[in-house]
């Protein structure tokens, strides 16, 4: 066998001892990460330019010895000899957080697949299960008898296994924290040797685990039941110090002693390539993107392995298995039966031939036992909201057993659909003995649990550093609904008592005056609903009254609605309410009926029908961060309303491509891209109080339709963005309207627009290389940044579709005389003499007022007509003098960054023919337009009128321009920063 040679350099210097080293790539293989426990410092290296230095972290005070990369590699965590673990943001470097301490060092960490949980350990023994999203310890993991050295999360999101220096190997539930196995004694003693660390990994499907054997070989377990599967047992003549799965888990790479790193095919258990290194390589990871493995070994040096697997096999990136595969290959069935079988009761008359065995395999005979039972599936209603569905199923189940005309007659009846009872969002049914949610919401959570003459209310914020400490509450009522926002809670019973009285409580955290809490009494009326505002308190009852009260107590409305309430939510000013508006139809269809409310002004903005999946039901409802209304069925279907096309519902997340059968979501919350919600196991389909939940990011995303061009991301990126560029330009249009400064969201929009621009052209590039060429010059007429266009033109020309450049060069041709018969016409030429002052006083102006127009041509494809950007950032009275200077290399640089990626991915779809013509589109995709409405200082005045006369005729070829003057401070180099931005088509002469 041919034997490559693997060029090291060095890393970390260290000391002159072996000191164990850790390496990874980021997902998209541009940054090579490295760190050593010699030394206190984390490199960030360029894997293309390895000669440049790296970028250095130094924020441990002794050797970094564990490094993990969240999914996403947005967040690098670093475990150090100095007993910390710190966060940072990646590939910036900036230091995040101190997430957690030990008592003794670190030695090993591991994300989640979702990012969400954090996962470390070291010589204390312990294991911290770390929830990233507020830093909170979730649970703390105890079982081994030795420093824990190495951790991995199943790809599934199941368990998590677990390995220690005296070669011990635990199995974790994820859902209970308890140990599922203990595997004794199965890999090597490494003694108290810090440079070899036993380690262990999942395969990329998550059916397999590898650990190191004591016959220096790979020992194979499965997944669910821990036996051994077999091993990889070849040429390496001492034990095994690391291993690394290929992405799509056809190959493995293992080090060993002998200072041999092997390349085996998983399948057939044979080795195919190996190298012999100077030193022990400790440290190995896969290129996610490529035919290579990156290498490290004791002495801080580290290294690339090229084209690792032979070219006449097949790549370790091809077919790379998703963790969620199972959904597709049958066994969604089975894990539908199992939560029959469990509801039913069946769970335990099968489990009484376990013979003591663990709960795994006999999830594993209930698939087969349910193959054999082949019973029907039906959709029936949750418990939460339907509590006798499950005695439904039973009497259904038990006239399968009966004659079969009056078991068809039982059945028609049994199955009649029924109005979802009402319900507040958050909560969680009681549960005796046990504390249970009155609510959960993005903000923090309130739990009660009923002893036997009262109940013991807690209020807790997910961020203590910022939310108000509430103390507990004693709770003579027994409150079953409640509602929390930054002011205050609102508490609620059903009708209690004698009197048949229901009861209103509401209790703010802050207030000048002692006693501020007050309470209302509601006689054979009860509290169904509660939602808070910003200075106000509902309630909807069951006489379908809406009932609204100010902060204080006072009663200030009465509505009354067309319907029962099913739930409600506030937000500020905002009330939504979804009430029932009929009986349910035959095909088992809720018809609900939503309403908002502005409480502040007394209006109601929207009335309409509330859709919902078919043969689903309302299991959330609320506002997302950025107050949308928001909506989730039983279908996991998540739906947020937008006030385009008169106002509608755009559905923006589906849990069937995401969950696992054998998952339910229960929703939290959300914000413009992230759905916050609780993962639960089957059957449960709510959290428990205790262990504290752990929550889960999801990202949005529209149901699209698999596309021609494959580019299903891209195209839903590209909506997604329309979408928040329509709501932010909303809340901009309320904001000003009100008198309010919109400088953050015109910062934020004009971010959005910027990525859009620069997605938009990752489309266009795509389209020329499918030969879509319609779609591209439809994409073409929406980029807003006129040097995208010219991008465009230089692409289509690189790719040698001439035609396709002329007619991309026709669009800005149309584009660039548009804008000069429009500042020729847009101020009249006997009021160019007037001060720029004015002029600029009028442009900003406009930037609020004109918002509306501009906006069309970006959210609309069909318009032809190409307009400036809609947003522009403003220009603080301290930033003017500089304003040519220090910001614009910083956006040079980061559009140098962006442009350099851009080009790479062209040069991909291009090939490498046209590599050099693709490169000429650098610099001219995501360069940000300097600050066009530059504001003049209140003291300076322009000295002649003529002059401003001369610079205002003068009709820019670039709209982009930047001002080269050195002077800024002078008032004609003001004055030449004003005549150089972009005419607005828009733009109105309001000069007094």
């Amino acid at each position: 066998m041919k034997i490559k040679s693997v060029k090291l350099r060095e890393a970390h210097k260290g000391s002159s001892k072996a000191s164990f080293c850790s390496i990874s790539w980021d997902l998209q293989a541009h940054h090579l990460v490295t760190a050593s426990s010699s030394e206190p410092s984390i490199s960030i290296h360029d894997p293309l330019l390895p000669s440049n230095p790296p970028r250095v972290l130094r924020h441990h005070r002794d050797g970094v010895t564990a490094l993990a990369l969240s999914p996403n590699s947005t967040c690098l965590a670093s475990g150090s000899i100095d007993h910390s673990v710190k966060l940072y943001k990646f590939p910036s470097g900036e230091f995040e957080t101190n997430i957690t301490r030990f008592t003794l060092p670190i030695r090993a960490l591991a994300f989640n697949k979702s990012g969400t949980m954090l996962a470390a350990a070291g010589d204390d023994e312990g294991i911290k299960l770390i929830n990233t999203i507020d830093g909170s310890i979730a649970r703390v993991l105890k079982g081994h008898r030795g420093p824990v050295t190495g951790l991995a999360f199943d790809p599934n999101g199941e368990y998590l296994a677990s390995i220690d220096s005296i070669g011990t190997v635990i199995y974790w539930e994820l859902l209970s924290g308890r140990t599922l196995y203990t595997l004794k004694g199965v890999a090597p003693d490494t003694g108290s040797d810090t440079s070899v660390l036993n380690v262990l990994s999942w395969s990329p499907d998550g059916e397999t685990l590898a650990v190191p054997g004591l016959k220096n070989d790979i020992v194979m377990y499965d997944r669910d039941t821990a036996e051994k599967l077999f091993t990889l047992r070849g040429d390496h003549t001492q034990p095994i110090c690391f291993m690394s799965w290929s992405p799509n888990g056809k190959y493995m790479a293992t080090s060993s002693l002998d200072k041999q790193v092997l390349i085996w095919d998983v399948n057939r258990k044979q080795d195919i390539d190996r190298q012999k290194f100077d030193d022990r390589i400790c440290c190995m990871a896969w290129k996610p993107i490529g035919n290579a493995l990156a290498v490290i070994d004791v002495m801080g040096k580290y290294g690339v392995w090229e084209s690792v697997v032979p070219s006449s096999m097949k790549s370790p990136t091809e077919d790379i298995p998703s963790s969620r595969s199972k959904n597709n290959n049958g066994l969604l069935f089975f894990d539908e039966e199992d939560q029959e079988l469990s509801m039913s009761g069946s769970l335990s008359d099968l489990g009484e031939d376990s013979h003591g065995e663990s709960e795994p395999p006999i999830r594993k005979r209930l698939r087969k036992q349910s193959v054999i039972d082949d019973v029907q599936h039906e959709d029936v209603y949750d418990e939460l909201s339907f509590p006798k569905t499950e005695s439904r199923k039973k009497v259904h189940r038990v006239n399968e057993n009966s004659d079969k005309e009056k078991d068809g007659l039982r059945s028609i009846t049994t199955f009649r659909p029924k109005m979802q009872e009402a319900f507040q969002p958050g909560s969680t049914p009681l549960q005796p003995g046990k504390r249970h949610f009155l609510c959960y919401n993005m903000l923090g959570s309130i739990t009660t649990i009923k002893t036997d003459e009262y109940s013991h209310i807690e209020i807790d914020f997910h961020d203590t550093s910022t939310g108000p400490r509430v103390p507990p509450m004693t709770d003579h009522y027994g409150f079953t609904m409640a509602s929390l926002n930054e002011n205050g809670s609102v508490f609620a019973n059903p009708c209690k008592g004698e009197k048949n009285m229901s009861t209103l409580m509401y209790r703010p955290f802050s207030s000048w005056a002692n006693n501020s809490e007050w309470y209302m009494r509601f006689e054979g009326e009860e509290v169904r609903a509660v939602a808070l505002g910003a200075t106000w308190v509902a309630t909807v009852t069951s006489l379908n009254f809406l009932r609204i009260f100010t902060d204080g107590g006072l009663q200030k409305h009465i509505l009354s609605l067309n319907g029962p309430v099913v739930t409600a939510a506030g937000f500020k000013d905002e009330l939504a309410i979804v009430t029932h508006v009929s009986d349910c139809l035959p095909s088992n269809e809720q018809m609900l009926e939503f309403r908002i409310f502005n409480i502040s002004k007394g209006t109601q903005p929207f009335k309409g029908r509330l859709p919902l999946t078919p043969g689903s039901y309302l299991t959330w409802f609320g506002f997302s961060e950025e107050g949308q209304l928001s909506s989730y069925d039983s279908k996991g279907l998540l739906r947020v309303f937008t006030s385009q096309y008169g106002g509608n519902w755009l559905p923006l997340f589906s849990s069937s491509k995401e969950r696992k059968s054998s998952e339910n979501y229960w929703v939290v919350g959300l914000n413009a891209t992230k759905l916050f919600c609780v993962v639960c196991k089957n059957p449960d389909s709510f959290p428990q109080v205790l262990p504290k939940p752990v929550l889960t990011l999801l990202n949005l995303s529209f149901p699209l339709p698999s596309s021609d061009l494959g580019e299903e991301a891209l195209e839903n990126e590209f909506m997604l963005n329309n979408l928040l560029l329509s709501q932010i330009q909303k809340r901009i249009e309320v904001m000003a309207g009100e008198g309010l400064d919109t400088t953050s969201l015109d910062d934020e929009a004009f971010d959005i627009e910027a990525a859009q621009d620069r997605c938009i052209f990752r489309l266009i590039a795509s389209c020329c290389n499918g030969d879509k060429l319609v779609r591209a010059i439809e994409l073409v007429k929406l980029l807003s940044v006129e040097k995208s266009v010219r991008g465009a033109i230089q692409l289509a020309t690189a790719l040698k579709l001439p035609i396709l450049a002329e007619r991309f060069n026709n669009i800005l041709e149309e584009r660039l005389g548009n804008k000069t018969v429009v500042s020729n016409t847009s101020l009249p030429s006997s009021k160019r003499g007037l001060s720029v002052k004015a002029d600029l006083a009028v442009s900003k102006a406009l930037t609020a007022t004109g918002r509306s127009e501009i906006s069309e041509p970006i959210v609309s494809s069909s318009s032809a007509k190409l307009s400036a950007p809609l947003f522009t950032k403003k220009v603080k009275s301290s930033d003017r003098v500089e304003f040519g200077k220090q910001k614009t290399d910083g956006d040079n640089q980061t559009a140098n960054l962006e442009d350099s990626r851009e080009v790479k991915d062209a040069d991909k779809n291009a090939g490498p023919r046209h590599a050099n013509s693709v490169k000429e589109v650098k610099n001219l995709q995501t360069q940000r337009p300097s600050k066009p409405f530059v504001k003049l200082p209140n003291n300076q005045e322009v000295k002649k009128v003529g002059e401003v006369t001369e610079l205002q005729s003068q009709s820019p070829s670039n709209p982009f321009f930047k001002s080269s003057n050195e002077e800024a401070k002078k008032v004609g180099e003001v004055t030449g920063v004003q005549c150089h931005r972009p005419s607005n088509p828009f733009l109105k002469s309001t000069v007094k």
